[in-house]
């Protein structure tokens, strides 16, 4: 494409993309009347200040992530943007020279900038080692540009979109089909860098192509529907901006690579949705697919513990929360867009800022006005997959009193793309404290150039995605699809039943497809009765099979094991592997133990807290105490423990647990309070392919039973089971009596 040199009067109205005219006006009127907005601006002069007075700096690309040059490219494109809105509210040009001196930089750079020297990843860049950053670079820069747009001369934009812009998009898009034609994160943040500079600069091509993907508009016309919305033809659907919307989540908005890769690229979707809000609202694309961008945006805050931390479904690294730069944008945008949600306002008050533009000035005045009301954490069951029938994640709540929280997330989803892992029917548990029972998430350090660049380490496929690296049963040592992705995206779970109200809740999900002659069923109940003082999770696991089969039911539990009801050996100086593949080369064995009766109970301590499980058990059960850090020559992975309990040689087996939080211990009085499980026994007294029955006690003598049919859901239908000569009937799918 040839650009022309274009007089100053003919250009866009400026700035166009996450900030407007009038809403800089609306902002440079109220400065110094709402707190927190005047106080992220200051914060931001002082840092820009500082990085003007250092002095430019684009150096020749050459690290991986974690490296000076990743870094510092990386930081230019924060400075940049934050320069940007500062030139725009408080009109000082020293800002707009200082992103336009950078830009100029790189345009003299970037028209002999080779494949970035790594050649590490199946999209190089060229300023970074892969287009996903790249990208990342040019939606944060675009918004600089448009800030500076009118600033710059004719012939400086010119030079900035003939050198640098334009063949960054195109090296983006039609030089990289492969990371841009696809429905995936990466896609999604390189749809969004190419429409936003080319809304920047008033390129329609580029606009469609990021829309729709490449080569599919060639000699189209768009038809609009009555609403002025697009209609895109049948083999639209596949590439673009709009496909990713269609593609990426389930109706009601859970994002199929999890949460942790929803935060990110939640960025993308909400940053280019309001440029395009902007500059067509024709489109209507906050009102997309029934508000999805809205629905995305309060099931990434549902999908958090008590302290704001995302689970870690999929490939995630630990720690991510609610804080993340990107979530403070989706917040402040979601609010803005959707109807000023007071709710969200107290989620913003705990993030402690706001984004630096007309959102974030939204929502500082809804705090400064005090409108905030709390943001109530809820049970609920999200679908996967576009049309919602691929699964999904069930998570199950009760009081968030702060010493009463108990969550239990089970995951019964689509494979996630190439960022899921083979975990059919796992759970983590939560209480206030954290972590009780984990998920591994990734084996990844990212940013840390030690660390294999920031990249997934070997481990992430070796260990982390394996079955046996989450609470979750394995057959014959082999992880679900055979640990095989392109099995995997064929196949998914099925939710069977949830119930998430009132003091006994229930997820209840299976899965026929993770084995080829097994079928897996999995019944999650969480409890609060007033015998205990802490909620309970009765923990129902059936497995059959055409044939016998090993299965392995692992308890990542997090903390120091304190007691078990049972005997075990302990191999001090002669440390073996469980296995030699599937993750299982990564478990050190440290004991092995036989129950004495019917029950295996362990208790541990960890975050203040003691913790009990409980379970059924036969004495041809092994009981294995393992800890994560075998075949790990490079110490890449944690060296936590696990409880496994293991059943040889059988066609059928159903595990049964009750896991119970209970007592405290105090560092400062070194007191414990109950530091012993209130659990008595539990039973299992029927079990077949339809039913069954559990029966557990405390030990004030109060007894529990539980029934459970496995073949109808349905809420209307009426069961019964004879128990040693007693029948017992019920309605629904469950009963707790």
């Amino acid at each position: 494409m040839q650009l022309q040199v274009v007089d100053e009067s003919e250009s866009n109205t400026h700035p166009n993309l996450m900030l407007t005219k009038e809403g800089v006006a609306k902002i440079k009127a109220s400065l110094g009347k709402v707190p927190l907005f005047d106080k992220v601006l200051a914060d931001a002069i002082t840092e820009i200040d500082a990085e003007i007075a250092i002095g430019i700096d684009v150096p020749i690309p050459k690290d991986m992530a974690g490296g000076y040059t990743h870094q510092r490219h990386k930081k230019n494109w924060f400075v940049m943007q934050k320069a940007g809105v500062l030139y725009q509210v408080t009109g000082d040009k020293k800002y707009a020279v200082y992103i336009r001196d950078m830009l100029l930089e790189y345009a003299n750079m970037y028209p002999t900038l080779p494949i970035h020297p790594t050649d590490r990843s199946y999209a190089t860049g060229k300023i970074f080692w892969q287009c996903l950053n790249d990208a990342n670079w040019l939606v944060y820069v675009s918004q600089a540009y448009d800030c500076i747009y009118d600033f710059c001369t004719a012939e400086e934009r010119a030079k900035l979109e003939k050198n640098l812009f334009r063949p960054y998009a195109d090296f983006l898009s039609t030089g990289n089909p492969r990371f841009f034609n696809r429905i995936h994160n990466h896609s999604t943040w390189g749809n969004a860098a190419v429409g936003m500079i080319g809304l920047v600069m008033d390129d329609q091509e580029l606009v469609d192509r990021a829309l729709y993907g490449l080569d599919i508009n060639k000699n189209k016309k768009n038809e609009r529907d009555n609403d002025g919305g697009l209609i895109r033809p049948e083999e639209q659907k596949k590439a673009g901006f709009l496909a990713q919307l269609d593609g990426s989540f389930s109706p009601d908005g859970y994002f199929t690579e999890g949460p942790y890769y929803l935060r990110y690229a939640i960025f993308p979707f909400l940053q280019f949705s309001k440029s395009l809000a902007n500059n067509k609202p024709e489109l209507g694309i906050f009102e997309y697919r029934d508000k999805i961008l809205e629905k995305a945006v309060y099931s990434l805050l549902y999908q958090t513990d008590a302290n704001g931390l995302f689970y870690p479904i999929n490939d995630s690294q630990k720690g991510m929360s609610w804080k993340a730069r990107e979530v403070i944008t989706a917040v402040d945008l979601a609010y803005y867009h959707y109807g000023n949600d007071p709710m969200l306002l107290s989620v913003a008050q705990k993030q402690g800022t706001v984004a630096l533009d007309e959102a974030g000035f939204a929502v500082a005045k809804g705090l400064a006005d005090g409108l905030a009301k709390p943001m109530k954490q809820k049970s609920i069951a999200y679908t996967d997959g576009p049309d919602g029938t691929e699964g999904g994640i069930g998570i199950l709540r009760t009081s968030t009193a702060s010493d009463n929280e108990l969550c239990v997330v089970m995951k019964y989803s689509a494979q996630g793309m190439g960022h899921g892992h083979f975990d059919k029917l796992s759970y983590s548990l939560y209480d206030e404290t954290g972590e009780i029972m984990q998920d591994y998430g990734a084996a990844r350090w990212v940013n840390i150039d030690q660390k294999g660049g920031g990249r997934y380490l070997k481990e992430n496929k070796t260990w982390a995605k394996q079955s046996i690296a989450h609470n979750t049963i394995v057959i014959d040592e082999t992880s679900h699809y055979n640990g095989d992705i392109r099995i995997g995206e064929k196949h998914h779970p099925e939710l069977y039943y949830f119930h998430g109200k009132g003091d006994v809740q229930v997820v209840s999900a299976k899965s026929e497809n993770a084995y080829t002659d097994s079928n897996l069923h999995r019944t999650m109940v969480l409890v609060k009765d007033k015998n205990f003082r802490h909620p309970v999770l009765i923990d129902v696991f059936k497995a059959t099979s055409e044939n016998k089969h090993q299965y392995d039911l692992p308890v990542w539990f997090q903390g120091q094991l304190l007691l078990t009801n049972f005997d075990y050996e302990k191999e001090a100086t002669n440390l073996t592997t469980l296995g030699d593949a599937h993750g299982y080369q990564h478990l050190w064995k440290e004991a092995v133990g036989k129950a004495k009766g019917d029950n295996a109970h362990i208790n541990w301590f960890s975050n203040g807290k003691f913790y009990s499980m409980t379970s059924v058990a036969s004495a041809e059960d092994e009981l294995i105490f393992a800890r994560l850090g075998a075949n790990d020559r490079e110490y890449n992975l944690r060296h936590d423990p696990a409880f496994i309990i293991r059943k040889k040689d059988s066609k059928d087996a159903t595990f049964v647990s009750v896991i119970e939080p209970h007592g405290a211990y105090s560092w400062t009085t070194e007191l414990a309070e109950d530091p012993f499980t209130s659990i008595e026994k539990v039973n299992i007294l029927y079990d077949d392919a339809n039913y069954t029955t559990i029966q557990f006690s405390n030990k004030a003598g109060k007894e529990w039973m539980l029934f459970l049919a496995h073949q109808n859901a349905s809420a209307e239908a009426i069961h019964e089971v004879d128990i040693d000569g007693v029948v017992y009937e019920w309605i629904g799918p469950y009963q707790l009596k």
